[in-house]
């Protein structure tokens, strides 16, 4: 008799859980339907008004300058091994303040 009690209590957890496990399924799967009904409707939009905002959008010119003369392209890439290589020294030397720091700390 006791294993029946148990086992019995064991079989409707189960299916409570279940239950519980389903709804929320249920819920979720609700609420993903709901949101790709809005991306959908949104995607619509963006399809039926794109190129009209698009062409209402402000125009900044463009960062590259890939068709200029090379001389350009040089001093630029010095500048920025210059700039990488002070950042690198920095950090360096920082890297050495914390080091000293720590063994002064251990000492």
């Amino acid at each position: 008799m006791v294993w029946f009690t148990i086992w019995t209590l064991l079989v409707l957890a189960t299916l409570g859980g279940a239950f519980l496990l389903g709804r929320n399924l249920w819920r979720k799967g609700k609420a993903l339907v709901a949101e790709l009904g809005r991306a959908g409707a949104l995607a619509g939009d963006v399809a039926d008004h794109g190129d009209q905002w698009a062409a209402a959008a402000p125009r900044t010119p463009g960062s590259h300058d890939l068709l200029t003369d090379r001389a350009v392209h040089r001093a630029r890439v010095s500048t920025l091994r210059e700039a990488r290589s002070a950042r690198r020294t920095r950090r360096r030397g920082q890297h050495a303040r914390t080091v000293r720091g720590w063994w002064a700390y251990l000492r």
